[in-house]
Order: structure tokens, then sequence, then C-alpha cells
């Protein structure tokens, strides 16, 4: 069974001992470490060592009624990462067929005060494949990430959403201007980068999509906007070897507009509109290793090693010294097959 995490200290919830409670009196408590003698024991709390020691008499006489589903959530809310509470809860709910959407308000609350806990997220999932009412979850997320914008267990089971209910096309309808609206708040959101490439190419075509050249060149408009107004973006960088690399599309299709990123801003260049090829905005950070990195690769593919060695050299020596060791490997293995 896992453990309270211990690193950071939190107010335990006030809960009443079970040990105390009459109702409880026809239960045998179980002790974790029955006939035997630990050499380093776990320093539990005596709220925690109670409301656990009464779940193993639980779960050892098999026990579903409503009470256990009352000891099971004070056993999560001392560890929400107690996943065979999780488990045994969700076996008790089926079992005495209790409302799921009591259920479902009580993980409102979890899911949002346990942000960063899979167990609670996988609970919610289990609920869904019963209940099959997504429509209403998709604005629960939406809150959830008000949070957190980036935290990968509720964007995981968003995706998990759409894709489980991939039929129902009105979850979809609003889904990118979703994400243009999280990436509108913080285009360096991965999560959200992750999560647009996910609708628009990882989970099927949808209605108004099928001409796919024509979302190509609009997906890459979009990320060669973001990226001029954030160069030094990694996500949108990703984004844009995603979809070339989802299209089947060469790299060296954009090099006039990746050139530019690579090079020291100039101060003396005047304001350009080239909707085309966006250049970086005043005042950007340049050169940027991820665009060396993109036209390196370019000039590898077009078997131009000595262009694509001194890109890496630039990236190992001034631009991305923390990845030297890396740029070197890819120097010697260049240098390894051109003498093939």
């Amino acid at each position: 069974m896992s453990t309270p995490a211990l690193q950071e200290e939190k107010e335990e919830p006030v809960i009443p001992l079970f040990a105390e409670r009459p109702e409880w009196v026809d239960v045998v408590p179980l002790e974790q470490y029955e006939g035997v003698n630990p050499l380093a024991p776990i320093l539990y709390s005596p709220v925690y060592k109670d409301a656990t020691n009464y779940f193993r008499g639980i779960v050892k006489v098999g026990e579903k009624s409503q009470r256990v589903l009352e000891l099971t959530e004070a056993v999560i809310r001392l560890n929400p990462a107690h996943y065979s509470a999780w488990q045994y809860r969700y076996e008790t709910l089926l079992s005495i067929n209790a409302p799921l959407d009591v259920e479902l308000k009580l993980i409102d609350e979890l899911a949002v005060k346990y942000l960063k806990t899979y167990q609670v997220w996988h609970h919610r999932r289990l609920l869904l494949t019963i209940t099959r009412k997504p429509a209403q979850e998709l604005d629960f997320i939406t809150r959830s990430l008000t949070a957190d914008t980036k935290n990968y267990h509720t964007w995981s089971y968003r995706q998990w959403l759409l894709a489980y209910f991939n039929d129902e096309d009105e979850l979809w309808t609003g889904e990118l201007d979703f994400v243009d609206a999280m990436l509108a708040q913080d285009v360096r959101n991965n999560s959200a980068w992750h999560h647009r490439f996910f609708v628009v190419w990882g989970c099927g075509v949808r209605e108004g999509e099928g001409d796919r050249e024509r979302v190509y060149t609009r997906e890459l408009t979009y990320v060669k906007q973001n990226i001029s107004l954030a160069p030094n973006n990694l996500s949108a960088w990703n984004y844009l070897r995603g979809i070339m690399e989802h299209s089947k599309t060469p790299f060296a299709s954009v090099k006039a507009f990746v050139r530019p990123y690579t090079l020291p801003i100039d101060p003396t260049s005047v304001d350009i509109v080239d909707l085309e090829n966006p250049p970086p905005t005043k005042g950007a950070n340049l050169p940027c290793p991820s665009a060396i990195e993109f036209l390196a690769d370019v000039y590898e593919l077009e078997k131009n090693t000595l262009e694509a060695i001194e890109l890496w050299t630039s990236l190992a020596n001034t631009h991305d010294v923390i990845r030297k060791k890396y740029w070197e490997h890819r120097i010697r293995d260049a240098l390894e097959a051109s003498r093939i």
C-alpha cells in the first residue's frame, strides 16, 4: 500500500478515530505490521494508523457498504495516493449501486484539491465509463486548469475523455478554440501545444477538417506566427517539427522562415510585414538555439555535412553549452557517416 507524502508538512484532516465510534465496534482493526517487528517503521500519525487499520479489517472480511464509503473517503483524504483505498471504494460503489452523480460531486472537490495525484483522475475515468455522460466534463476540466494550467493529469484526462467518447462530435466542437485560448494566455504552455497536436492530428478527422492540405497550411501559419512572437519557445518549434513530420513535408521547405532566427538581431532592421515568413519581433533574444538546431537538421538531410557541423559547433560552444556533449556526439556521428 502507498504511504502518505512526508516531504511537505500539511495539516491532517480532523477525523474522529474509528476506534472511538460505536458503529465500528464490530470491526476488528488489522495492524499493518501484525506479527512483524520492522527495523525502520514509518511514523504514521495516530489518525492515519487508525483509519488504515480499520480499512484493512474491512478488506479482510470483504464488507462493501455505505460505511465503507465513509471509511475509504477518510483514508483518501489522509492519503490521496492510496490506490488500494480508491480501488476498494470503486468496487463498493458498484456493489451497493451507489449514486455515481453524488460520487462525481465529491471527485469534483478532490480532483482540484489533489491535482497531481494520479489515482483521483483514474477513479474519475472509471466513473465516466459507467455514467457515459461526458458533456459536462469539459467545463469541469477547464475550471480545474485554472488552478494549474500545465498539470499533466488534467490534460491527460481531457485527452482520454475525447478519445474514449470520440464519436460524440459535440465534444469536439469548441476544442480548437479552447486550445487557442490557452495558448493566448501562455504561448509557452507545452501541454496546450501537445493538446493542439492531439486535436488536429492525433484523433481522427473532424467535420470541416477533411482538406488536410488546408489544415496543414493553417497550422503552419499559426505556429510561425507564435514563433515570431516568442522565438525561444521550444514548444512551438517542437510543434513545427511535429506537423511537418506528420504530413511528411520536407524541413527544407521552411528554410527561408527559419534562417533569420539563427542570426543575431540586427538593430538597424526595419519592421517588415511578411505573413508567409513572419520575422522575429524586435528585441527578440537571438540567435535562437532551436532554430539553429532545426537548420542544422535541414543541412544534414541535404547531405551538407560541413554546414550542419558548423551550426552544431556553435551550439556546443556558444548557444547551447549545457548540451555540449550531445552536440559533440552529433558532430562525431556526422563525420563518421561522411567517411562511409
